[in-house]
């Protein structure tokens, strides 16, 4: 059996930034241990499949570790698959998933993801966020992930977590922020309990991101980057439970898996 694939990297305009995520657009599904072990091998944050059912496409991600609920440059990486590869013209590409339906739409040139917002509510600094962050936020918040805000992007540039006292947390994984210099805010994501240490980028955590900004900086539309070594670029927009996310992507290449 010969599979295709494509490798994009999403929320950049250039290879080599922004976050890679593969792609493989499927007949039928697969087992779940053979899409896990495709995954694996990848070994990127991220591995999207998806089939076709009539006008929708069903989607699913997978980590090298375990499949999660929802994940959003690989989303605009399937979205760049098929606008760019397999000749997808309709406005608006309708995905189910885990976390119901999500869309992909296409506007000013860049992809926009439409995803449920998730705003988080305030938590308790746990000493283990604190030590597995390496420093004390000046608050703590929590939807799926937590969510530890500190003063300015600075922190969050210096940051030296420590994985193995991340990974116990009760949560997906971990979201720091704060205001940005040349944006409206900055992030990182780290996610040691399912395979990935840091995300290169991250658009889950932006429903989250999101909706805690717009309230804090009382603006709906919000200029965001997160600052992994890859480094990315957001453009969002904040409608009450809705969250879009718009950015770049970049195939870097395709290929075929043979199973």
């Amino acid at each position: 059996m010969k599979i295709p694939i494509y490798q994009v990297d999403a929320f950049t305009d250039r290879l080599f930034a922004g976050n890679p995520a593969a792609v493989c657009p499927l007949e039928d599904w697969l087992a779940p241990e053979i899409m896990q072990n495709i995954a694996a091998e990848n070994n990127l944050s991220e591995t999207a499949f998806f089939v076709k059912k009539d006008r929708i496409f069903e989607l699913r991600w997978f980590t090298p570790a375990t499949e999660v609920d929802l994940c959003g440059h690989a989303t605009l990486a399937s979205g760049h698959v098929l606008y760019s590869h397999l000749g997808y013209t309709e406005d608006r590409i309708a995905f189910s998933t885990m976390s119901g339906e999500v869309g992909v739409t296409r506007s000013d040139g860049r992809l926009v993801l439409d995803f449920p917002a998730t705003p988080p509510s305030p938590a308790e600094i746990k000493e283990e966020l604190i030590r597995g962050l390496g420093r004390e936020p000046k608050e703590a918040l929590k939807s799926r992930d937590y969510l530890a805000v500190f003063d300015n992007e600075d922190e969050i540039l210096t940051l030296q977590p420590d994985f193995s006292v991340l990974r116990k947390l009760d949560c997906l994984g971990i979201i720091v922020t704060a205001e940005g210099k040349g944006s409206d805010f900055v992030s990182r994501f780290f996610a040691p309990a399912v395979g990935i240490n840091e995300d290169p980028v991250t658009g889950s955590a932006h429903t989250t991101l999101v909706p805690f900004w717009s309230e804090r900086l009382k603006k709906n539309s919000l200029h965001a980057f997160q600052l992994s070594r890859r480094r990315g670029e957001l453009f969002c927009q904040y409608s009450g439970d809705r969250v879009k996310i718009g950015g770049h992507a970049v195939t870097f290449f395709t290929g075929e898996i043979i199973l």
